[in-house]
């Protein structure tokens, strides 16, 4: 899926557009025990409590493609009859009403999740009347043939609210805050199934995470037998490991510039793209080929690759740098440079010592206080 599909689909969670069909819900406790469980329709929600939910569903899915959103697809063996896929897809085409599937899939949760708390598990199911697309892009809404009938599942931490003094009106006093059980944004949810070119992909799904160095690997795996790629973080330190080990002691800030600047201008060519820009194996070597890494160094490149990433792997070029800045970092001193004046930094050998030039161009302050 891609950010406009996403944006599409979070549209929908919205009172003017909604179509969901109906939500279930489990509530499950420190001990993994279920306490409560409740089922119905959607639309049939007081409106405070629906707009709650719809913030909650939203979080699923939002943030990063390729850090908290991730596209992930079954494997074949997933496929087969008693797979996870099968097993997913009973329960969407159930419109979450069969009792036995859903006591199922609970159990498949609380036997995979990790987590030391209470917490909500919530699933909605909906039915999509996907509108037509005009050449210019505007939706023809009584132009459709296409019916997207999908769920999304979010797994929410229930926690005790914070201690506190309160106003009690009736009494005209402050008194101490009755403490109550909250649902959190959530910390994991996935889409069944993908909604991939505007349209159900039963061989995929979306699938989220708050926290993107946390992808909660075998829950993702006993679950939803979904492989999973690196994190963004790893994704970050095998770039940066394979541009060490290619170098090695010929790793100079001048080719370091290179890499990130050639890199940079490879992301701003794709940014109108609609996917974001994805590195393999072969871009990566032609990356440093054109940033002056010899070809000496890079004879042994593919085996360096398939180590430090995994034969077969692939990257997200925002993943492996930080567009914003561009850090010079020392023991005492850390350099924080525009992207686009990487021109203005240097190493230089004066008076027998290794130096960080920087050219000051402009006014410059140091602690706010402008100096000459």
């Amino acid at each position: 899926m891609v950010k406009q599909e996403i944006a599409e689909l979070k549209k929908l969670l919205t009172q003017n557009k909604c179509s969901i069909t109906r939500i279930c819900g489990c509530y499950v406790d420190g001990e993994k025990n279920k306490k409560t469980e409740f089922g119905q329709a959607f639309l049939a929600l007081p409106e405070e409590e629906m707009f709650k939910y719809f913030e909650l569903l939203r979080k699923t899915l939002s943030g990063t493609l390729g850090k908290n959103l991730l596209n992930l697809e079954f494997p074949l063996a997933s496929e087969e009859e008693g797979g996870t896929q099968e097993f997913l897809l009973k329960l969407r085409n159930s419109k979450l009403k069969d009792e036995d599937l859903l006591e199922a899939f609970y159990d498949k949760i609380i036997e995979t999740y990790d987590y030391v708390g209470n917490y909500l598990i919530l699933a909605v199911h909906d039915v999509y009347d996907v509108p037509g697309r005009a050449l210019d892009g505007m939706d023809m809404e009584d132009a459709s043939d296409e019916i997207y009938e999908y769920i999304l599942t979010c797994i929410c931490p229930v926690n005790l609210s914070k201690p506190g003094l309160s106003y009690d009106q009736i009494q005209n006093s402050f008194r101490n805050r009755i403490r109550d059980w909250v649902v959190e944004a959530p910390e994991a949810g996935f889409l069944f199934p993908a909604f991939n070119d505007r349209s159900a992909d039963i061989h995929s799904l979306l699938y989220y995470t708050k926290d993107p160095e946390d992808l909660k690997e075998s829950f993702v795996g006993e679950l939803l037998s979904c492989p999973l790629p690196l994190s963004a973080g790893g994704q970050k330190e095998t770039f940066q490991a394979l541009i060490q080990d290619t170098l090695e002691e010929t790793c100079e800030l001048e080719v370091v510039k290179n890499i990130h600047e050639k890199l940079n201008e490879m992301i701003e060519e794709h940014k109108e793209e609609p996917e974001p820009l994805v590195l393999d194996k072969n871009e990566v070597r032609t990356l440093f080929a054109n940033s002056g890494v010899s070809n000496e160094k890079l004879e042994g490149f593919d085996r360096r690759y398939d180590e430090a990433a995994g034969e077969g792997t692939s990257m997200l070029a925002n993943n492996v740098i930080n567009t914003r800045t561009f850090e010079v970092k020392t023991p005492d001193v850390i350099v924080k440079v525009n992207p686009e004046r990487t021109d203005l930094v240097e190493t230089r050998e004066i008076g027998g010592r290794k130096c960080l030039v920087i050219e000051l161009n402009g006014d410059v302050e140091v602690n706010g206080i402008r100096v000459v």
